[in-house]
């Protein structure tokens, strides 16, 4: 008898929890998933003592860690040897203000979603190159991520195979120099990898070069995050508090093992509390809005840890050297964006 007075409760609270999370999501058939109710669980003992909240009406909250994480994986960061594109980062020499919101200036577009296929590479290259065309040409477009998907070459499957299996934002940014980008309307996304189709392919933007980011250098990234634009980045993103992620801002991470791309717009202080500002491709039911806010702590005082599993998403075939990332979720780890943008393939400004 005892046993049931206890179970009908915990049984209520799962359903309206459940309930919840169907609103959001979508109807499920059948019995509620042990997932969710296992994540439940965590959440509720979490965000009664976590100064930033968990969720569970968000897109991974019915699947376990492992599943998220095949799921969601599709970064994988190597070191291919790239054309005559790739640009040293030279400090800017300006002041960097107090705080930046790049969507305050109309160069971010909307949240995206990434769905079931690891392009998250693809999706961070593309909003990148949106927000610098943007600000180069005052005329903001909602880019092909799909393009970079399915054109993007990786001929020697540095950092994964490509498309759907993963590849990195760099790659991205030196396919696209020459070539363009064309627009979401002329290729849309399809969450498949496709064979590259060049009839879809107007670019309406150009790029000359890109940016690589020192490895784990605050200064530079918030230099770049303040003065230049929105940047693409790389994260550990395989924990739980990144899935379950609500609101607030994210700490003690405890993860850097590079495997996700995302895009930084901007930083700032909430009630004392300096973040990052940090855009995924997860759709707007994650986070907040689908962002999420980093804490940030300052130059010499951002966290550190070890990469211990390269091939998961910080290494080209055969290297299994740790790497060492530092920022909440391994944030500082790779950054880099295009440069010499213009609206014309003739063009050869440089931002």
């Amino acid at each position: 008898m005892k046993a049931a007075v206890f179970a009908l409760p915990m049984a209520a609270a799962f359903e309206s929890e459940w309930a919840e999370f169907q609103a959001v999501q979508g109807a499920r058939t059948g019995d509620i998933p042990a997932a969710f109710k296992s994540n439940a669980n965590i959440v509720r003992e979490f965000n009664a003592g976590s100064d930033f909240q968990l969720s569970l009406s968000g897109p991974f909250a019915a699947m376990t860690n492992e599943e998220y994480h095949e799921q969601v994986k599709g970064l994988k960061r190597g070191l291919p040897v790239l054309g005559g594109a790739k640009q040293t980062f030279e400090a800017t020499g300006k002041a960097i203000a107090d705080s930046k919101d790049w969507r305050d200036d109309g160069v971010v577009t909307p949240t995206k979603d990434q769905g079931g296929c690891g392009s998250c590479w693809a999706f961070s290259a593309a909003e990148t190159y949106e927000s610098h065309l943007a600000l180069a040409t005052g005329t903001l477009s909602e880019l092909s991520a799909q393009q970079i998907v399915s054109c993007s070459p990786n001929p020697d499957h540095c950092g994964g195979t490509g498309g759907c299996q993963g590849s990195t934002q760099p790659l991205a940014f030196d396919y696209l120099v020459g070539v363009g980008l064309t627009t979401e309307a002329s290729y849309p996304y399809t969450q498949r990898t496709g064979t590259c189709d060049e009839s879809k392919i107007a670019p309406v933007g150009y790029s000359t070069g890109y940016v690589e980011l020192p490895t784990n250098d605050y200064t530079a990234l918030m230099d770049a995050a303040a003065n230049v634009g929105p940047v693409a980045i790389s994260i550990a993103a395989a924990g739980f508090k990144f899935q379950l992620y609500g609101s607030g801002v994210l700490s003690n991470c405890n993860d850097f093992v590079m495997d996700h791309a995302v895009q930084l717009v901007g930083y700032g202080t909430d009630s004392g509390s300096d973040y990052y500002l940090v855009r995924n491709s997860w759709g707007r039911s994650w986070g907040e809005g689908g962002y999420v806010r980093f804490a940030r702590y300052g130059e010499g005082s951002e966290p550190c840890g070890t990469d211990s599993q390269p091939q998961d998403g910080d290494a080209c075939a055969g290297d299994t050297t740790p790497r060492t990332y530092c920022g909440e979720c391994g944030l500082l780890s790779a950054s880099s964006y295009p440069t010499g943008m213009s609206d014309s393939p003739s063009a050869t400004v440089s931002v």
